[in-house]
C-alpha cells in the first residue's frame, strides 16, 4: 500500500502540534524572517484539532515563552491567572498539615507563574505559527518513520484511512502520505509511538537510564463562587496512597469559577491491585479537597502519562535526519510539576540547530548543535538541580521528601552524586503477596465511574479499523498477567479499555480490548509487566477532544 502514497517535501517536518512542536515551528520561521530566507515548515497533529490531545495540570513557568514570543501579552496569549498563593499539604485519612512556606524548596514555589489551560495556549501557539507561514495539518497521524538506504530519517508516512479490522482496504480506503524533509523533529509527547521506535533503532538509550513515568488523571470543575479563589495552587502528598507509593494531588483555581483537580500516581508502584483512577476518585473526597468541589459541576475528564525520570533518563536527542523534542525526549521537570516551559525551550533549541544546518546546505545529518546548546542552557541547569527527585521519592514518602528537601535547601541541587532510575514495568509484585484495596462505589457527586468519565473526554474511534493496542503474545494477558498479577491492565487503564471476560462453553477467561474508549494516555504501553502491549496510532483525528483542559 505504501507504493500508492503521494509525497510532499519540506525543509523541516514536525510530528506533533504541542508546545514543543509549535515552538520549534515558530522559531524556525522567526529565524527565516530575520535572515531573509524561505524555510518551509510543516506540522502534523494526530488530534482532530490543534490542542485536542493536550492535557496538563497546568501551572506554567513563562520563561521559555518570554524568549519565544516576548510580546505574548500584547498578542493575547491565554495566560490569564497569575499564581496568587501556594499551599503544599500532607494528607492523612481525615486531615491535612500545611508545609510552612519557608521550608518549601524553590522548585515547589510558583511566584511569577500562571495557572493555564494548556490546550488553549497550544491553540493560540498554533495561530501564531500559522501567521508566520507554518503549514499545520490536524487529523494526520504520523504512523511510520521513513529512512533512506543509509539509515537516515527522511520523514514520516501518515496512517492509512479506511482500513478494516483485519487491516485490509475498506470501501472508504485512503492511503497515507509520505511527508519528506531535510530534518524531522519528533514532538509526540510522552511515550511517543515513533519516538519509542527511534530510540530502539538508533540506540538512543544506550547511555541513559530507563525513563520512569507517572499517570496523571484530571478533571475540570465549575465551582460555587464562595469557594473559588482565583490563583490558588494546592499540591498534596499522602492519602489516599500508601507511604511506599509515589504520587500526589493538585487543585488549581483558574479564572471564571473553574478549578482543575487531578492526581498523579508513579507507575513504579508495586501493588497490582492499585487503581490510579480509583485513587483519584478517593482523593476528591478528602475534606481538604472536597471543600473546593462540593456544589460544583464536573465539566471535563482526561488522563495522560507523564515522564518523570529527569536528566539521567533523557535519551540521546539526535540521530541522522532528526531529533526528539519536548516530552518525546522527556524534558518534564517532575520536581517542579512542570513541563511546558522545557518543551518550548527544547523546541527552540532544536529549531535553531536545524535552521543553521539548512543555511549551510546540509540535510539529514546529525544536528549535534542541538544537544550542545541544551547542555549550555538554563534548561539543563534546572534539570540537573532536580535530577535526584524521582530516585529519592522511591525511598518512600517521608524519607524521600526529607532527602530531597535537604538536597534542595542545603546543597542547592549540587549534590556530588546522581541517583539512577529503573523501568516501571518491572516493579509489580505478585498479586498474592499484596493486600487488596477496597475502593468505595462512586457517589455521582464527587466520585464517578470510568465510563461516565470517558464520556466527558469526547473520545471517539471508528470501530471498523485495526485495533491500535497490539498484543505481542495474545496468550500472555491470561497466562501471565491474570495468573500472576490479577490482570493489572484492568486497573491501571483510566478508560476501561481492558476487561477480563469469561469465554463461553468452558473456554475460560480472555482479555477484551475496548479500544474505542482509549484516551491515548500510553499507560498500558508503559506498565504492562511483560511489555506485551504496544500502543500505535489509530486513524488520524481520533481519540479525545479535550475542551478547556
Amino acid at each position: 500500500m505504501s507504493s500508492e502514497r503521494e509525497s510532499m517535501e519540506f525543509d523541516v517536518l514536525i510530528v506533533g502540534a504541542g508546545p514543543a512542536g509549535l515552538a520549534a515551528a515558530i522559531r524556525l520561521k522567526q529565524q527565516a524572517v530575520a535572515a531573509g530566507r524561505e524555510v518551509s515548515v510543516c506540522v502534523i497533529e494526530k488530534g482532530a484539532e490543534v490542542g485536542a490531545h493536550i492535557l496538563s495540570g497546568a501551572v506554567m513557568d513563562p520563561r521559555a515563552l518570554d524568549e519565544l514570543l516576548p510580546d505574548w501579552k500584547a498578542l493575547g496569549a491565554p495566560l490569564d491567572t497569575p499564581v496568587a498563593e501556594d499551599k503544599v499539604l500532607f494528607l492523612n485519612a481525615t486531615g491535612a498539615r500545611q508545609v510552612p512556606h519557608a521550608l518549601l524548596p524553590d522548585c515547589l514555589t510558583n511566584e511569577g507563574n500562571y495557572i493555564v489551560r494548556l490546550g488553549g495556549l497550544v491553540r493560540w501557539l498554533g495561530e501564531q505559527a500559522e501567521a508566520l507561514g507554518v503549514e499545520i495539518y490536524p487529523g494526520f497521524a504520523g504512523a511510520e518513520v521513513l529512512h533512506d538506504a543509509a539509515g537516515a530519517v527522511i520523514g514520516v508516512a501518515t496512517g492509512d484511512m479506511g482500513l478494516t479490522r483485519d487491516g485490509q482496504p475498506g470501501p472508504a480506503y485512503q492511503p497515507g502520505m509520505a511527508l519528506l524533509a531535510a530534518y524531522t523533529l519528533f514532538a509526540e509527547g510522552c511515550r511517543g509511538h515513533l519516538g519509542k521506535q527511534l530510540e530502539a533503532r538508533h540506540g538512543l538509550r544506550d547511555n541513559s537510564d530507563p525513563q520512569t513515568y507517572g499517570i496523571g488523571i484530571k478533571e475540570l470543575w465549575e465551582v460555587p463562587e464562595d469557594v473559588h479563589q482565583a490563583g490558588l495552587v494546592v499540591h498534596t502528598t499522602g492519602w489516599p496512597l500508601q507511604a511506599d507509593t509515589y504520587g500526589g494531588g493538585f487543585a488549581y483555581h483558574l479564572e471564571g469559577g473553574l478549578v482543575a483537580v487531578g492526581h498523579v500516581v508513579g507507575l513504579d508502584y508495586a501493588n497490582p491491585h492499585l487503581s490510579p483512577f480509583e485513587e483519584f476518585q478517593r482523593f476528591k473526597t478528602h475534606p481538604a479537597i472536597r471543600c473546593y468541589l462540593e456544589g460544583g459541576k464536573r465539566l471535563a475528564y482526561g488522563a495522560r502519562a507523564i515522564a518523570a525520570g529527569g536528566l539521567q533518563s533523557l535519551p540521546r536527542l539526535v540521530f541522522p535526519g532528526g531529533a526528539l523534542i519536548g516530552d518525546d525526549a522527556g524534558f518534564l521537570n517532575a520536581a517542579r510539576i512542570k513541563g511546558s516551559h522545557g518543551a518550548i525551550k527544547s523546541g527552540m533549541l532544536a529549531a535553531e540547530a536545524a535552521f543553521a544546518a539548512l543555511a549551510e546546505g546540509r540535510r539529514q545529518d546529525v544536528l549535534e548543535a542541538y544537544p550542545e546548546a541544551f547542555r549550555a542552557s538554563w534548561l539543563h541547569t534546572e534539570l540537573h538541580a532536580t535530577r535526584n527527585f524521582k530516585p529519592y521519592m522511591k525511598k518512600g514518602r517521608w524519607l524521600g521528601s526529607l532527602l530531597f528537601g535537604l538536597d534542595q535547601k542545603l546543597l542547592r541541587g549540587k549534590a556530588p552524586w546522581t541517583l539512577h532510575n529503573r523501568a516501571d514495568h518491572g516493579t509489580l509484585k505478585p498479586a498474592a503477596e499484596c493486600p487488596r484495596i477496597d475502593y468505595p462505589k462512586p457517589d455521582g457527586r464527587l466520585s464517578f465511574d470510568r465510563l461516565s468519565s470517558v464520556f466527558l473526554s469526547n473520545t471517539n474511534h471508528e470501530e471498523e479499523q485495526p485495533c491500535h493496542l497490539r498484543l505481542g503474545d495474545p496468550e500472555a494477558p491470561i497466562r501471565i498477567n491474570l495468573a500472576r498479577f490479577d490482570a493489572p491492565e484492568t486497573r491501571y487503564c483510566p478508560a476501561g479499555v481492558y476487561e477480563i471476560v469469561e469465554g463461553g462453553e468452558g473456554a475460560g477467561p480472555r482479555l477484551q480490548i475496548n479500544s474505542q474508549n482509549c484516551v491515548h494516555c500510553k499507560t498500558c504501553d508503559i506498565k504492562d509487566p511483560t511489555q506485551n502491549i504496544t500502543w500505535v496510532t489509530p486513524q488520524g483525528g481520533e481519540g479525545p477532544i479535550y475542551q478547556g483542559m
